[in-house]
């Protein structure tokens, strides 16, 4: 690569919330990951006009996951362009970006079994009908291990991380070592203070793949994700604070797997705990946060370790 390529992050408003996309300004401009329905309009077309380009030139919209805050403007992002963007993400999620309804099957088949609320397949629906611009097949599928142009000499490397979500994949500019995570890299969690995964050993796996063979020089990430002491990150990291970042994600997943396995030993048991039957996991952890606030990433995770605990059995 001859000369750095620039990254700009675009930030769309969502509630309490900002979600976070960014812009590779390369010869064929690409943006990474969409927020919701309406960020292309409200967030990403501002925040370019605002750097002198054009949410028309964009020409790459890479998808880290199939979530719906990542996933949810894409379909509108890409008739901004024209349909002329090429849309790509992991085999695995691309169920997420072709169905409304993958996302309320996700939530039954996770989550939803223990949050106990009998709206909550309505809710799912309600919310992916409302933050989902559109349906849609995917341009490409990938699995890992692809080389994407951006035009001139820009290359974007794809990873395979599932672990957050089998289809989560990090994307590397080569010769800068700027990776895009998405939500992959988890630290200590987000505003809801745990971290979500579904595959716990292939998130920890990712982590360690992320810590020694990429090693990111710019790591940015999906959300201000937290510290041990609850203070944010912001979402793009230079190379010391995203080696801490792999180190207190690895650390947090340690925590919560010993505390998991402890508590699956024992035997669960449905008490009157919003944490049941996982509430020894939070009481170890000296968790207090509100499980059943979407995406409930307590859940998510705790059920993830049954999985895979199940299946030892």
């Amino acid at each position: 690569m001859t000369h750095p390529v620039n990254v700009h992050p675009l930030v769309s408003p969502w509630g309490r919330f900002g979600l976070y996309s960014f812009f590779i300004d390369a010869p064929q401009p690409a943006v990474v990951d969409t927020g919701i329905a309406s960020s292309p309009v409200e967030g990403m077309a501002p925040a370019l006009e605002a750097i002198g380009r054009r949410i028309e030139d964009v020409r790459w919209i890479l998808l880290t996951h199939g979530h719906i805050d990542h996933i949810g403007g894409a379909y509108a992002l890409w008739e901004l362009t024209g349909r002329r963007a090429q849309v790509v993400i992991h085999e695995a999620d691309a169920p997420m970006l072709r169905s409304r309804r993958a996302h309320v099957e996700e939530y039954l088949a996770g989550r939803g079994r223990y949050l106990g609320d009998p709206e909550g397949e309505a809710k799912v629906t309600a919310a992916a009908d409302a933050v989902i611009s559109g349906e849609m097949e995917p341009s490409a599928l990938l699995k890992g291990g692809e080389t994407i142009s951006l035009g001139g000499d820009v290359t974007v490397s794809v990873h395979s991380l599932p672990g957050h979500t089998p289809g989560s994949v990090a994307y590397v500019v080569d010769g800068q070592r700027s990776v895009f995570v998405g939500d992959a890299v988890q630290v200590h969690g987000a505003a809801n203070g745990f971290p979500g995964y579904t595959d716990p050993v292939a998130y920890r796996t990712g982590l360690e793949y992320l810590r020694d063979e990429v090693r990111p020089r710019h790591l940015y990430l999906g959300h201000p994700y937290r510290r041990a002491d609850g203070t944010p990150y912001g979402v793009e990291l230079d190379a010391v604070q995203a080696q801490e970042a792999l180190a207190q994600s690895l650390a947090a997943e340690g925590r919560v797997a010993a505390a998991a396995h402890g508590c699956l030993e024992a035997g669960l048991r449905e008490t009157g705990s919003p944490y049941s039957p996982f509430a020894p996991v939070a009481e170890e952890l000296g968790y207090s946060g509100d499980p059943t606030l979407e995406p409930s990433p307590f859940f998510t995770s705790l059920h993830g370790y049954r999985a895979q605990h199940d299946q030892t059995l």
